[in-house]
């Protein structure tokens, strides 16, 4: 069963599973199609990605073009703090972000519908981020937008940012959709 959180920008949701703990740790289905049917999400994910990172790793923002990629997001080591941002050109929030801390206590994961551009920063020593995928990846489609693009103004919990050289070359958001 998974509990559902409302979010200030249309189409996200925030989801957690039903987690059973006792003294050997905990035991949760990290993914189940019936319930994300059960409450409208009908994604048909295709492809699994998992990402370890350090301490003050920014990763992002990515996105892929048409057809996009949808995204269920989770935190199955450490602490992360993930960032949706609205690329939706026909969105009354364009451009607009939101974030989320996302840990491996509470267990909270994010679905983000195509028309999002992700990112995260690793709030623990080492973060695992487990996330689904609609779209197989595809180089051709691949796009990013500045992490500290100052149109979109995140406000990320790092002063020092550990980046790739490809984060470090990504577009602001006006660029990056052309």
């Amino acid at each position: 069963m998974l509990r559902r959180r409302e979010t200030r920008l249309a189409g996200l949701a925030l989801l957690q599973p039903e987690s059973f703990a006792d003294e050997r740790g905990f035991f949760l289905e990290s993914y189940s199609s019936r319930d994300l049917e059960q409450l409208g999400i009908t994604t048909e994910f295709v492809q699994d990605n998992h990402s370890r990172s350090v301490r003050d790793t920014v990763r992002g923002l990515h996105f892929q073009t048409g057809p996009g990629q949808a995204k269920l997001v989770r935190a199955a080591r450490g602490r992360v703090w993930d960032v949706a941002v609205d690329i939706r050109a026909d969105s009354p929030t364009f451009g607009e972000w939101e974030a989320f801390e996302l840990d491996d206590v509470e267990h909270w994961q994010l679905y983000l519908p195509v028309g999002f551009a992700h990112g995260f920063c690793a709030l623990s020593d080492v973060a695992d981020v487990s996330y689904k995928v609609s779209a197989y990846y595809d180089p051709a489609t691949e796009r990013g937008i500045a992490w500290d693009d100052p149109g979109i103004g995140i406000s990320w919990p790092t002063m020092e940012p550990k980046l790739s050289d490809r984060d470090r070359r990504n577009l602001p958001l006006t660029e990056a959709l052309l």
